[in-house]
């Protein structure tokens, strides 16, 4: 074993004190008798809806529940984690999380393609983070569930004041994703991590119908040979994903950033990821440390043989789900052959794309793809900001965007403090001011006409 695998081996084993702290105050103590657990997980659905009066990274400071009955368990143990958790860590730099706001604003649409045909992806190379995403049907049968849980995070995060704004979310959001985080662990091991055995025997099957908290109890963890379900290694990895995933995908696009923007959406997550319980010591700082972080973990994940091998179901479910977002023909099909080119023939591989690529399918992309590419290079000797290849990864951002975080027959799971100013956002996504008009007017026939608004 490497020292890398030795290190990421540890942290497997490592999961989020202030977290686990919590849930385990809020649950009560754990018991395997029948219906001993009912009072715990009644306080845990109850702290579900006092969170949802997060609204605003405002709101924490001084937080109490807007019901006077609440429990005053679940209000306590809510409220030092408040106290706690919601300070950004000393080392963050506001100039360099603004830097990164304003990439997000300008290349919007391409983080949302980006998103979802490389970031999510890559998450389902770790087989046991596989495993847990697949415990309840999460992917497979609530694709678009997950997808939209993703993007009420990363949105808040990154817009304007997000994390050090008071009137931002992405504190608020990233501090209730933690604490799923924490109750998924709790779950699964039937208990606080530190009080976990070598193995948590699985109980009997749920079955179909189960809630996800049954799921979770019933599914059973191997510790001694998976780790802690969520730990240290998982998160670093997931957080590589938001930050080191994205950028690399512009770089791949033809729309590299400076050095100081790259550096800066990396300060950026990390100041997110220590919020989300994170490591200090498990955050990259450069492009050139994150690749290092990046393929050493998947390296490691790669000799794992896991059986059952829950990746290729999600890979397929995301394909599918993508494909019926988009409804233009022209590009249905293009989110298979780009994801698979973004993330490669290995992470292809391990979740199941590769037999979603047909070899017609995939000449035409590549040989569309680098025509493109090549018109983009001849143009920007007079152009230096012209991108064909832009346009297109935006159009199929619109189609991805009105789908999963539009549609107002579902809204996002964000408070309406964040909603509006979302929608505000992506609106003003419709014009992309580093193309010549001809090119918005295409773009236009194949979007639509005006701000991106809401389906109605």
């Amino acid at each position: 074993m490497t020292a890398a695998d030795a290190r990421w081996t540890a942290m497997a084993r490592e999961a989020d004190p202030l977290a686990d702290r919590t849930v385990a105050a809020i649950a009560g103590p754990w018991s395997d008798a029948e219906g001993a657990m009912g009072p715990g997980m009644a306080r845990l659905g109850l702290a579900t809806r006092l969170m949802a009066q997060w609204t605003t990274n405002a709101t924490l400071a001084a937080w109490s529940p807007a019901e006077m009955d609440a429990d005053p368990q679940v209000v306590a143990a809510l409220q030092a984690y408040l106290a706690e958790g919601r300070q950004l860590p000393a080392w963050a730099r506001p100039a360099d999380i603004e830097l990164a706001e304003d990439v997000f604003m300008d290349y919007g649409p391409l983080s949302c393609t980006l998103l979802f045909c490389a970031s999510l992806p890559q998450c389902y190379v770790l087989p046991d983070l596989a495993e847990v995403l697949h415990i309840a049907g999460q992917l497979e049968a609530h694709t678009e569930h997950r997808i939209r849980q993703t993007a009420a995070m990363v949105f808040p995060v990154m817009m304007k004041g997000g994390l050090a704004g008071g009137e931002g979310g992405g504190v608020a959001q990233v501090l209730k994703v933690r604490l799923i985080h924490a109750t998924i662990r709790h779950l699964i091991l039937r208990g606080p991590p530190q009080q976990a055995g070598a193995r948590v025997v699985p109980l009997a099957d749920a079955g179909r119908g189960a809630s996800l908290h049954q799921a979770l109890v019933a599914h059973g963890w191997d510790v001694a040979r998976q780790g802690l379900p969520c730990n240290q290694l998982e998160l670093a990895y997931t957080l590589l994903t938001f930050g080191y995933v994205f950028l690399k995908g512009l770089r791949a696009l033809g729309v590299p950033l400076s050095t100081a923007q790259e550096e800066a959406c990396l300060h950026t997550w990390n100041v997110a990821g220590h919020v989300l319980g994170i490591r200090d010591d498990l955050m990259a700082r450069t492009m050139d440390e994150a690749r290092d972080m990046f393929d050493s973990i998947q390296a490691m994940a790669r000799v794992q043989q896991p059986s059952p091998d829950d990746r290729p179901g999600l890979g397929r479910a995301l394909m599918a789900t993508m494909a019926r977002a988009i409804k233009l023909p022209v590009i249905r099909q293009l989110p298979v052959p780009l994801t698979r080119w973004l993330v490669g023939p290995g992470t292809a591989g391990s979740i199941g794309l590769n037999e979603h690529v047909g070899l017609l399918a995939w000449l035409v992309f590549r040989t569309g793809f680098f025509a493109v590419r090549l018109f983009d290079a001849i143009v920007r000797l007079a152009l230096p900001d012209f991108s064909l290849t832009r346009m297109f990864t935006r159009v199929v951002g619109y189609h991805l965007l009105t789908r999963f975080l539009l549609d107002q027959t579902r809204p996002l799971a964000l408070p309406a403090e964040l909603l509006q100013p979302m929608h505000s956002t992506v609106a003003g996504w419709h014009e992309d001011a580093r193309s010549p008009g001809w090119v918005n007017r295409l773009e236009d026939r194949l979007t639509t006409v005006g701000p991106w608004k809401p389906r109605a």
